[in-house]
């Protein structure tokens, strides 16, 4: 199976890795040349074009940042969707609203392409290590058919039911994993306040069984000084404005959800936009 992957960033990087290690040569395409190129030593084709890039693809992979670069890459005039041979496959693993994921079907269908939306869980060091898991929407061949390229990237492929369903169930996810990591920094700053030594929070909090259990990494990260960015606070803003927007749209009050958004836009416009999301502890520190 020919594949290309669209999109290097901290997650389509790692994702590429492991494609090439367990499958072989890969062609890939990203808007900066540099990520691309530094893959060429690991036996991947560059493409110097989203078209030269899916052309000959039977699979064609996208994790890219948000909706308005799926639809650039693949739904603009010059889309990639326009240049793929006809039976070939889509898979978007990008985080994006299941009314978008409906709208990269519908065109897909209408170009003679078969269409998954497949999402995934996890941060940089789960990307490198193939230790992804994938929520997919689609029909069961088509599952069947990508899930063996799939488990290369990953551990776990849940079939969730038709397009839509991975994107939607996605964003659950996230919205949650935002939520728990303003709830730990919170924790945190008033466990200080009562008089608590700051590592000793740290250490200690994500032990209890009432706590994420994400929050045990991002918590040795902190002890560490470690600022790696594993997860964008700029995307998780992104992924949580999805989910109020859905809220809004399907007549549900998501009163935390709300707090959530604000509270991560805040810190975005601070200027932490490209730190790692666990920098809400930082900015709510300062309030």
């Amino acid at each position: 199976m020919k594949i290309t992957l669209i999109g290097l960033g901290i997650m389509g990087t790692g994702m590429a890795q492991n494609l090439l290690k367990k499958h072989g040569p890969i062609t890939v395409f990203n808007r900066n040349p540099a990520a691309a190129e530094a893959l060429e030593p690991l036996g991947a084709q560059v493409a110097l074009s989203v078209p030269d890039a899916v052309r000959d693809a039977d699979l064609v992979l996208t994790m890219v940042a948000n909706p308005q670069a799926v639809e650039q890459i693949m739904l603009g005039e010059n889309g990639g969707l326009a240049h793929m041979k006809r039976g070939a496959i889509w898979v978007d693993s990008t985080t994006v609203d299941p009314v978008f994921s409906q709208k990269c079907n519908l065109a897909a269908e209408q170009s003679g392409i078969r269409f998954a939306d497949a999402p995934v869980t996890g941060t940089k060091p789960h990307a490198l290590g193939g230790e992804l898991s994938f929520f997919a929407g689609g029909t069961p061949g088509l599952l069947e058919e990508i899930k063996p390229i799939l488990l290369l990237m990953g551990v776990r492929v849940l079939h969730l039911g038709p397009v839509t369903t991975g994107a939607s169930y996605k964003i659950l996810l996230n919205l949650m994993l935002a939520q728990s990591m303003v709830v730990f920094s919170e924790a945190v700053l008033l466990g200080e306040k009562l008089g608590f030594d700051r590592t000793f929070l740290l250490e200690n909090l994500p032990k209890a069984p009432v706590i994420a259990p994400f929050t045990q990494a991002k918590a040795q990260m902190m002890v560490a000084g470690d600022e790696s960015v594993h997860f964008p606070l700029e995307l998780m803003l992104k992924d949580v404005h999805l989910a109020t927007q859905l809220a809004y749209e399907k007549g549900q009050p998501m009163y935390l959800a709300g707090i959530t958004e604000s509270l991560y836009a805040g810190a975005n416009q601070e200027g932490l936009s490209r730190t790692d999301f666990s920098a809400i502890f930082k900015w709510l520190s300062k309030g």
